[in-house]
């Protein structure tokens, strides 16, 4: 292999540890939110990264809620 491509291979793969570790504690990753708000909900407004993280952890704690919107 050379080495660009485990350089890629490394970088990718230290980029879904870190996504997995975030997901592992609860914090929620707020560029797929913005991807899936663009391809899902085009026109419609994307909260700033510090709603997302109030809102999330918000709709962790309470209650009966399932966190998804679709």
């Amino acid at each position: 292999m050379r080495d660009d491509a485990l350089m890629g291979l490394a970088a990718r793969t230290w980029r879904r540890l870190g996504e997995t570790a975030h997901l592992m504690v609860g914090l929620p990753d707020y560029g797929r939110y913005v991807a899936h708000r663009m391809a899902s909900h085009p026109g419609t407004a994307v909260m700033t990264r510090s709603e997302f993280v109030q809102e999330r952890m918000r709709r962790r704690f309470e209650s009966g809620s399932t966190g998804r919107c679709c």
